[in-house]
């Protein structure tokens, strides 16, 4: 369950926990939802990669074009007081259809889970278009929708948060492009920053402070480049080699390989099949990784990052599994079907309004109320909204073997100041 964490030290008052019940679960004060134990209970299935949808940027920009069905109706879940929009690309083709479609369950679900929960969910497709977004958009504060789910592209964002500002409400979009947030927009979705800063300070903790970085030549690319580039001064390192690669991977990886003696780590930020290749024209040059402490993002919780010898004991940042392991168990239980990794946004969200207009009053969805300092506990973790509209995520650190991620570091119970 999703729900703020206080920035308070007592936690005195205790009340019934929203959301799935077990015994002797309870909510501690107004501001302390926490998660609840079937979120953090492990369960039977096997964790999804969280580049399953594509990649971190997959929710900036739909797929190439294809023809998409018919909008979808829109349709209503719930009957509290409180209207909340959902904006989802549910009749677009393919797999952003596919993802839409369960996240649209997974939010459904929250509704389902959450104790007599005083929101209702107005759900818009926005037919993977921001003319669709914005219809939908419009629809839906016409309906009195007080805040705004979605959309999942980036380029349907600012059609959307036009309408939003003339009713002076708050966007929560899906979208992995920080360059649409900000101006009572904010990003629930996994942003490259945050696993770039995770690694990095975990890096420097165990004294690994020189750094080699090889990234791609593409939009992740660039929000990876400027993220390392800042997080590594700041933690007292230094960035030894710094190249980007495209289709070639061999020019770059020779001129990192050739300056490899004089660093400790090698930062390599991209999804699976990617980082194997990477890590074979770098072994191909004359590295031994064996050698040198590998690092990466949340995209190398991947099978084939699991299955390289090469990259064995690599580190990396991402959300602790166990909490997406038990809500996939519950979601096969009431849908027969796996989740998308992106899930787990659309339910966090869900959850997070839900708690908000149960206890915060008429100022619930306020951008002060949002940015709370202390952050949120959801399925993933801690995370929090900053004042610029990007979010930070609490999130633990994983070591690559043969058998999947194992975590080294926990994620953080409070996020510092």
């Amino acid at each position: 369950m999703v729900g703020p964490r206080t920035p308070r030290s007592s936690f005195s008052e205790e009340s019934p926990v929203p959301g799935p019940q077990t015994s002797g679960a309870t909510r501690r004060s107004a501001l302390g939802l926490l998660l609840g134990a079937p979120l953090l209970s492990a369960c039977a299935g096997v964790q999804q990669s969280l580049s399953q949808f594509s990649n971190p940027f997959s929710s900036s920009s739909p797929p190439p074009a294809q023809p998409a069905g018919p909008p979808q109706q829109a349709t209503t879940a719930g009957t509290g007081g409180v209207k909340v929009a959902v904006i989802l690309p549910l009749s677009a083709a393919g797999n952003a259809g596919l993802a839409a479609q369960s996240m649209r369950n997974a939010a459904e679900m929250a509704l389902a889970e959450f104790q007599n929960p005083n929101i209702q969910l107005l759900i818009k497709d926005d037919n993977g278009s921001p003319q669709g977004a914005q219809q939908g958009a419009q629809q839906a504060v016409d309906e009195g929708a007080e805040i705004i789910l979605g959309p999942l592209f980036a380029q349907s964002v600012p059609a959307v948060a036009q309408v939003a500002r003339t009713r002076g409400i708050s966007v929560m979009a899906f979208s992995t492009d920080s360059s649409i947030a900000g101006r009572g927009v904010y990003l629930l979705s996994f942003l490259p920053e945050s696993d770039v800063n995770r690694i990095i300070e975990y890096s420097a903790s165990i004294g690994k402070r020189s750094v080699a970085v090889l990234v791609p030549d593409n939009a992740y690319g660039n929000v990876v480049e400027a993220a390392v580039k800042a997080a590594v001064p700041r933690r007292g390192g230094r960035i030894v080699a710094f190249e980007k690669y495209g289709a070639d991977r061999a020019t770059p990886a020779r001129t990192v390989a050739q300056q490899l003696g004089g660093a400790d780590a090698l930062f390599i930020a991209d999804d699976g099949d990617a980082v194997v290749a990477v890590a074979d024209a770098m072994t191909a040059a004359g590295a031994n990784l064996r050698n040198i402490q590998l690092l990466g993002t949340g995209l190398w919780d991947n099978p084939r990052v699991y299955a390289n010898a090469a990259l064995q004991g690599g580190l990396y940042a991402a959300p602790d599994p166990a909490g997406f392991r038990a809500f996939s168990g519950r979601y096969r239980t009431k849908y027969g079907a796996e989740p998308v990794r992106t899930a787990t946004l659309a339910y966090d969200a869900v959850a997070l309004v839900a708690a908000l207009a149960r206890t915060q009053g008429t100022t619930r969805f306020s951008p002060d109320v949002l940015t709370n300092p202390s952050g949120f506990a959801g399925i993933d973790g801690l995370f929090r909204f900053r004042a610029d509209g990007t979010n930070e995520r609490g999130l633990a650190v994983m070591k690559v073997t043969t058998g999947g991620g194992v975590a080294v570091a926990g994620s953080p119970k409070s996020f510092g100041a």
